[in-house]
């Protein structure tokens, strides 16, 4: 097939999968900070942005300088950023955390930039780290005199391994209460079902139920050492996931179309034929006589053509497995646009039994 069918197969033995690879701790999560900022140091790649002209001369005011009025500043190693990391769960204060660091201006890059120290903040308007360090910036730009510029990666966006100084700590409802909820990734009853029933059997009866398909609460002791510990055990059971539901998805703009191993389609026949048409400019230079008032001008010939392919019909049996699905498209020679509308017929035509996904 000219497009490319992934076809996602089990073979062999299902493999179970630990608790922790397939739920989180509610709770346990993290949380994202964000925070406005100054780069300086660049070597004339800043930006000249009002607001960061209104930025340095705030900054310089903290500094006890304070700038004459109708005086702009116009520095162009200056460039205003928006700061974003992200604050994982149990993070102390002195602990460091990265940064990402990216231009609202007009920078050009931001390579060799220092940030000055600026506070994240969290959604609820508290500041929770601070964010101070040299910039490292991946990409890179080269502009010519005449115009011609070249750019590699993004010189506006960089990143401060450690560049972040946690301040203020996060409460979570790890340590209350009589119990401890998992909530899956993928909600699903069935596996819901399967973590109750693996944990019970492995600590107990009654020690674990679900609320729903996605939350399982289990009783858990009080003391917080203990918690842990009794987590640790919890995280490593072994879980065999239910299978997941039928789905085709189709990425209708790179061709690429993912078939899942549930996937059925019911008694049903397709055709499939091509059509293709061919459109070709010949222009044709019209020359005026001598000595005449005549421009040269230039004629389009343009010659259609239209040529039918082969037709072909396959027919679908009751209950055709996977593999039966992808030889019978790949005998036809569908190209991806027709892979795509066999399969968006057959759902039409409520052949395919799965869930059918266009991204």
């Amino acid at each position: 097939m000219a497009c490319l069918l992934a076809v996602a197969l089990v073979s062999g033995p299902v493999l179970a999968d630990r608790l922790k690879d397939l739920a989180r701790v509610k709770g346990v999560r993290n949380n994202q900070l964000v925070g406005y900022g100054l780069v300086v140091g660049l070597d004339g790649s800043g930006d000249s942005a009002p607001f960061t002209n209104q930025t340095f001369r705030n900054m310089m005011n903290q500094f006890g300088i304070t700038l004459p009025d109708g005086v702009n500043p116009n520095t162009k190693n200056v460039a205003a950023v928006t700061i974003s990391a992200t604050l994982p769960p149990f993070a102390k204060r002195g602990q460091e955390i990265d940064i990402t660091v990216s231009s609202i201006g007009n920078a050009k890059s931001l390579r060799g930039g220092t940030l000055l120290m600026s506070p994240l903040k969290g959604a609820d308007g508290q500041i929770y780290a601070m964010a101070q360090g040299n910039l490292v910036v991946g990409g890179f730009g080269a502009e010519g005199q005449d115009g011609s510029k070249i750019t590699v990666n993004i010189p506006s966006v960089g990143r401060i391994p450690n560049g972040a100084t946690v301040e203020r700590e996060v409460s979570t409802p790890f340590d209350q209460g009589d119990t401890i909820t998992f909530n899956l990734m993928n909600a699903d009853f069935t596996t819901a079902r399967r973590v109750v029933e693996a944990i019970n059997s492995t600590l107990g009866p009654d020690m674990a139920y679900a609320h729903d398909a996605t939350s399982i609460s289990v009783r858990a002791p009080r003391d917080p050492s203990q918690r842990v510990s009794f987590l640790s055990i919890l995280e490593n059971i072994n879980v065999d996931p239910a299978e997941e539901a039928a789905k085709v998805v189709i990425n209708s703009r790179t061709g690429t179309i993912v078939v899942g191993q549930n996937v059925q389609v019911s008694p049903a026949a397709v055709t499939h034929g091509s059509l293709t048409v061919t459109i070709q400019e010949n222009p044709n230079v019209s020359q005026p006589n001598p000595l005449s008032q005549g421009q040269t001008a230039v004629t389009q010939d343009s010659q259609i053509a239209v040529t039918q392919g082969p037709s072909h019909m396959f027919k679908f049996g009751p209950a055709v497995t996977l593999n039966q699905i992808v030889e019978a498209v790949n005998q036809v020679g569908a190209a991806p646009g027709d892979v795509m509308a066999i399969l968006e017929a057959l759902k039409q035509a409520g052949a395919l039994r799965a869930e059918l996904i266009v991204i």
